[in-house]
């Protein structure tokens, strides 16, 4: 299966580029962060899927996927905003991934598309992501959109993130970032052995709590508070990691 990737961001490309290569039998035939010369090369390239994002100059990712030949590839639309989902999908897009993207969550969306390229005869068996040798690196970090650019942030870094609204603080151990991104997306991203929510606002490395006291979590010197809601799971998960 062949793809191709139009963002505007080079770590984002970079990072897509680098899940396609890890995924068997995806096929990476260009990589451009000008939406109008994607545009003449799929024109003159046909590929199979394209991995497009919304925000770009010139030339929307929704605009362009208007202008593409039809029959034409399909579209995985990557972006940091979810309010283009449903408009996304009138576009009859194949997926939508919201950044920071989960490895995980783009096989699925990879895996998608493969079934939709299936003739509809084809009674086979699902076509696995990798061959029984192959196991694909589980990601070490996350990217975030921060001013603009994505920022990497190593999961070894962070030591809790605080939630300030629309926008959440990550303190890491070499500083902070903030970033425009919700609790859900992170947590979708975050490996949840490595991470647990302790309240509405918090989210803490447990390799980083230094001391449980009270209803209070110490990470970095700080006392962070555990909230009703979280109170419970949380002190299963202590207990799990005999942290108690």
């Amino acid at each position: 299966m062949t793809c191709a990737i139009l963002d505007d961001e080079p770590l984002a490309l970079d990072l897509l580029a680098d899940y396609c290569a890890q995924v068997p039998g995806l096929e990476l035939k260009g990589q451009f962060d000008d939406a109008l010369v994607g545009l003449a090369f799929l024109q003159d390239n046909p590929v199979d899927v394209v991995f497009l994002d919304i925000h770009m100059p010139r030339l929307t990712g929704l605009q362009l996927a208007q202008l593409l030949p039809q029959p034409g590839p399909r579209i995985i639309f990557t972006t940091a905003y979810d309010q283009y989902a449903v408009r996304s999908y009138e576009l009859n897009a194949s997926d939508y991934l919201l950044k920071p993207i989960a490895f995980e969550r783009f096989v699925q969306a990879v895996q998608k598309v493969r079934q939709q390229l299936q003739p509809a005869s084809t009674t086979a068996a699902p076509v696995s992501v990798a061959p029984a040798d192959v196991t694909p690196t589980a990601p070490d970090a996350m990217f975030v959109k921060n001013d603009h650019r994505l920022q990497r942030v190593a999961f070894d870094d962070i030591l809790y993130i605080e939630g300030m609204k629309e926008y959440l603080m990550i303190y890491t151990a070499t500083g902070k970032v903030l970033t425009l991104q919700s609790f859900r997306r992170v947590e979708e991203v975050l490996p949840p052995d490595r991470f647990a929510r302790i309240h509405k606002s918090f989210l803490v490395a447990l390799s980083r709590i230094e001391h449980v006291e009270r209803g209070k979590v110490q990470v970095a010197g700080r006392l962070l508070p555990i909230g009703d809601t979280y109170r419970d799971s949380f002190n299963s998960l202590i207990k799990a990691y005999n942290l108690l």
